[in-house]
């Protein structure tokens, strides 16, 4: 069965590169800009898994997993941070709010599909 994945980034060029190695790793990906388009993607497709960044502007990463998290129907979902804040503290708040892994920009697109295929696996 072909996974699926979320992609939750405002910046295009992440984006697109993240789409193409997805894509090429045989997942159907998914793209919303932020939370509130991922939030409106949820209701149509369940993703195994979503990609998330932090900052972002309307609905940020951190209210949208509050509200995966909070919900009976997509609380199951593996959510990935992948943010710039690389602080302890923005760690440990995003894994208390039930991030299944914290990744930090720049990143390395290899691990990143690592990290991913371990959780859908």
């Amino acid at each position: 069965m072909t996974k699926k994945i979320l992609i939750v980034d405002d910046e295009p060029n992440i984006v697109m590169s993240l789409e193409y190695t997805f894509k090429k790793q045989g997942f159907e990906v998914f793209i919303a800009r932020d939370g509130s388009e991922a939030l409106e993607i949820l209701k149509h497709h369940i993703p195994d898994v979503i990609l998330l960044d932090i900052m972002m502007p309307n609905v940020d990463g951190y209210q949208t997993l509050s509200y995966i998290k909070e919900s009976e129907s997509l609380k199951h979902i593996k959510v990935v941070f992948l943010t710039a804040k690389n602080k302890a503290s923005d760690i440990e708040k995003g894994l208390k709010l039930g991030a299944d892994k914290y990744l930090t920009k720049p990143f390395s697109v290899k691990k990143i599909v690592s990290e991913i295929l371990e959780l859908v696996t």
